[in-house]
């Protein structure tokens, strides 16, 4: 597949940039499982990435020229900084998330108001401000690659200027159905959506494509082209990470915290979607419910922070530590804490617990994917068995392997668990060979290469 002319649009690009003590700009590794995945299946392609220059050294780096890393030329986007706030924060992060994810306290939220109001118009300016960054310097019937929520008015605005570029946008959210699509003001469902539907449109699942052209059909908005392409993880690139010293450094430090105990464990962002508070309340029920698995089994969740900025995360934050202490001090002896709950930005230390537990558990309330999934059987070494929820866009994938749940039902996450920790050695290994197996028949170069077939 020829990548050159390929244009990727994403709001976090693949290369980020801190600034050292004198000021400089240095670069870091990408943020994000989209630059993750992405930034090798594009690098020598001569292809180009247009992304948000989110921090001062992002824009300082800019500035130097510094921006293009692995033969990927990068573009960036600069708005200013209250439009970029607004747009992410307000738009992006505190309603089109809590939208198509469900997860609104409808006697209070949202609130659409002026200020909401004005938020919206910010969020069409960084829409913009992509259109006006792309248009000139796209190649003549490029394709265009646009991801995710944040760009969703893109598409039109590009269309309207470059009537010859082929255009996709792609979701790695989930799609809200249209009564929770709703919720969201008449002139900016329509706008919304015909905002996307100027592109071939792309989803991890046929349940989200099948919600977002239902909501196209409830708005009047013609449905375009779309595809179903879930994201795959990529075996070389998890095997070589997952062997590498620091991986085994960080597994030595994870094995002196649990002992020989099992593990059941967790890899989340602390974010309201992800269920973390269920799977502690499940984890509480299972020892109380199964006294013999007391002091044999610990529960690893090892949680990264998100949109600190958010005042919803920050409260949530602080209950999923909260409940994790209440277990604890429920049922902790001198020699066995229950709950080890570890909130760090460390991929070393995940990947190392993702070779070992005996219990995988992924309970989003909903998910576009959960790449986790994913990764989890094909690194374990022990055998381990998922227990995944049914709202995950991984599930269309694993359930038949995995042990699937309701999310929202504490008892059956918690009958689920004790399953999981009871099957015979025979079943766990049949299950995880099958599992690795399912992961195996995608690769990342097929996601990408669906969404270029898919612009035409």
């Amino acid at each position: 597949m020829d990548r050159s002319g390929l244009v990727v649009v994403s709001n976090r690009g693949p290369l980020s940039f801190e600034l050292d003590p004198a000021g400089q700009p240095v670069a870091t590794a990408p943020g994000g499982g989209l630059a993750t995945t992405l930034r090798p299946l594009l690098a020598g392609s001569d292809a180009t990435w247009v992304a948000c220059a989110m921090s001062d050294a992002d824009r300082k780096a800019a500035d130097q020229g510094l921006m293009g890393v692995d033969g990927i030329s990068i573009l960036t986007v600069e708005p200013d900084p209250a439009v970029y706030r607004m747009a992410y924060d307000v738009i992006s992060n505190a309603t089109l998330w809590f939208v198509h994810h469900v997860l609104f306290d409808l006697t209070r939220r949202p609130r659409f108001d002026r200020r909401w109001a004005g938020a919206w118009d910010a969020y069409r300016i960084y829409n913009a401000a992509f259109a006006q960054r792309i248009a000139p310097a796209a190649r003549e019937h490029a394709t265009v690659l646009v991801q995710d929520y944040h760009l969703t008015l893109l598409p039109r605005m590009l269309a309207e200027r470059r009537p010859d570029l082929k255009l996709v946008h792609f979701s790695h959210t989930p799609f809200a159905d249209p009564s929770a699509f709703t919720v969201l003001p008449d002139a900016v469902r329509h706008e919304l959506l015909s905002g996307m539907a100027s592109a071939s449109c792309g989803f991890h699942t046929q349940r989200w494509r099948d919600a977002f052209v239902a909501c196209c059909t409830a708005e009047g908005v013609e449905p375009p082209p779309t595809f179903v392409a879930p994201l795959a993880a990529d075996p070389r690139g998890l095997a070589d990470r997952a062997t590498s010293p620091a991986c085994a450094a960080a597994a030595e430090r994870l094995h002196r915290l649990t002992g020989d105990r099992r593990v059941v464990l967790r890899v989340d962002r602390v974010e309201p979607s992800k269920n973390l508070l269920r799977g502690f309340w499940a984890f509480d029920e299972l020892l109380d419910r199964h006294p013999e698995l007391r002091g044999t089994v610990v529960f690893l969740a090892l949680a990264y922070g998100s949109r600190q900025t958010l005042p919803e995360y920050l409260a949530y934050g602080t209950e999923v530590e909260q409940a994790a202490r209440v277990v604890n001090e429920r049922w902790a002896t001198d020699d066995w804490t229950p709950v080890i709950l570890e909130v760090a930005d460390d991929p070393d230390r995940s990947f190392a617990a993702l070779t070992s537990y005996d219990v995988l558990l992924v309970n989003p309330i909903r998910d576009g994917l959960n790449l986790v999934a994913k990764e989890g059987p094909l690194v374990n070494t022990t055998d381990g068995v998922v227990v995944l929820s049914n709202e995950a866009g991984s599930v269309e994938e694993l359930g038949t392997e995995a042990l699937t749940i309701n999310p929202f039902d504490v008892s059956a996450t918690a009958d689920a668990l004790a399953g999981a920790l009871a099957m015979p050695a025979e079943e766990r290994a049949r299950r995880a060979g099958a599992l690795a197996d399912l992961v195996r028949r995608r690769t990342p170069d097929d996601w990408l290469a669906d969404q270029v077939a898919a612009a035409g």
